[in-house]
């Protein structure tokens, strides 16, 4: 693997797009022991140097379960980048949410099937602490930009993130209720748990783009596709702020609860 400089200390994961975020854009090829990432773009950010990554690819070619999520987060890692503010769209499981709210998720439930979920599969046994799979730190930056912007929303919220690529069943979004699930998305899982593995701090950021089956009308992607570009404006002027909030250094326990104890950061 390519050795690359610290470029970086935060990264966007998100859709294609948002790459026009960044001031000065320059794209990188990295390569990692996983594969290689998409191109990541390097540029300003809220004032800071920072990184996006296209988790579908720039032409939106990688449906959810064919994204390399190991070398995505092994790839941003490699370059320096210890945040990560994620940008998840995301079906409505709660009926008193609507389209075009944002969430900030404060935990998660894994329902994939078939996706590489650590690093450690040659290892000893290692196991990382997941009580908290989202960073407060990173939460709270997202929540105060929110306000900076007048945006409402909602600051807590579980995600279920199942493996896809087709949408859920009205059986599946009525257990997921049941079982006290807000929202319902496919790409949430793994990337948390691989940022905790090597001691990465990580965020969501979910907007609704739809109400999950048997809340509202048949999914219709041309709509839920037009929903996100409504949406997206204003996700980018939270991003902006939010990266400008955090702080130089880390305050948080995700350096701690991450392979060695942060050993390797």
């Amino acid at each position: 693997m390519r050795n690359h400089p610290k470029l970086v200390d935060v990264a966007v994961i998100g859709g294609s797009g948002l790459e026009t975020l960044m001031e000065s854009p320059q794209r990188i090829h990295v390569r990692t022991p996983y594969g290689s990432p998409p191109p990541i773009t390097l540029g300003e950010l809220g004032g800071r140097r920072a990184a996006f990554l296209p988790r579908h690819g720039y032409k939106h070619e990688l449906p959810p379960h064919r994204i390399n999520y190991r070398a995505n987060i092994y790839g941003l890692y490699s370059i320096g980048v210890r945040r990560i503010f994620a940008m998840n769209a995301v079906g409505a499981v709660k009926p008193s949410l609507k389209v075009g709210d944002i969430i900030v998720p404060d935990d998660l439930i894994d329902f994939t099937k078939q996706r590489p979920l650590t690093f450690f599969e040659d290892s000893s046994v290692i196991h990382v602490d997941f009580t908290e799979p989202y960073c407060p730190e990173l939460r709270g930056a997202l929540i105060r930009a929110a306000g900076k912007e007048a945006e409402p929303i909602h600051e807590r919220g579980v995600y279920a993130c199942m493996e896809g690529p087709r949408d859920e069943t009205r059986a599946e979004i009525r257990m997921l209720r049941r079982l006290g699930c807000d929202v319902v998305g496919m790409t949430a899982m793994p990337e948390a748990v691989l940022a905790r593995e090597l001691g990465v701090c990580y965020a969501s950021l979910c907007y609704v783009t739809n109400m999950a089956a048997g809340i509202g009308d048949r999914v219709i992607q041309t709509e839920v596709m037009e929903a996100a570009s409504r949406i997206r404006p204003k996700l980018s002027n939270i991003l902006i702020w939010a990266v400008s909030y955090l702080p130089r250094s880390r305050c948080c326990r995700c350096v701690r609860d991450g392979r060695g104890g942060g050993a390797i950061c």
